[in-house]
């Protein structure tokens, strides 16, 4: 089992960080290549389909949403990606009233693929989100 964390400084409250993070179905926000997002059900056990405007979509599960910790789970249910057991935790971390840290880490099999290789795949997203987080938050 591979493991991968990525962490960034945002200049903007947590609390206000966080309601964009909690919001399972608003990844689009702040993930621009998910072109569409559609959820089916609320809170844990909620399930995500991830549409990218090309290729198969990825399904993604709410597993655990903690507002005092400020920290969602989820897992992949189906992708095309080349690995199988990903699960994803996003955690926030405030360092002052207007400053905040994000954490997001993963846990993942290559299935097919290397860890490199997908490591890299995970990274763009993660780096992608980071900006988008930066860009709504004017961090």
């Amino acid at each position: 089992m591979s493991k991968m964390t990525m962490k960034m400084k945002i200049n903007a409250p947590a609390d206000a960080v966080w309601k964009t993070i909690r919001d399972f179905g608003g990844i689009g926000k702040f993930v621009a290549s998910v072109k569409g997002c559609t959820v089916e059900g609320s809170g844990v056990g909620a399930v995500r389909t991830l549409d990218f405007g090309e290729g198969p979509a990825i399904v993604e599960r709410l597993e655990k949403l903690d507002d005092q910790d400020q920290s969602l789970t989820y897992s992949i249910v189906s992708s095309p990606l080349p690995m199988e057991g990903y699960v994803s935790t996003m955690t926030l971390v405030e360092l002052s009233q207007s400053r905040c840290e994000v954490w997001w880490t993963c846990v993942f099999t290559p299935k097919g693929a290397t860890e490199d290789e997908l490591e890299k795949i995970i990274q763009g997203v993660y780096t992608e989100g980071f900006a988008g987080l930066k860009k709504l938050h004017g961090g």
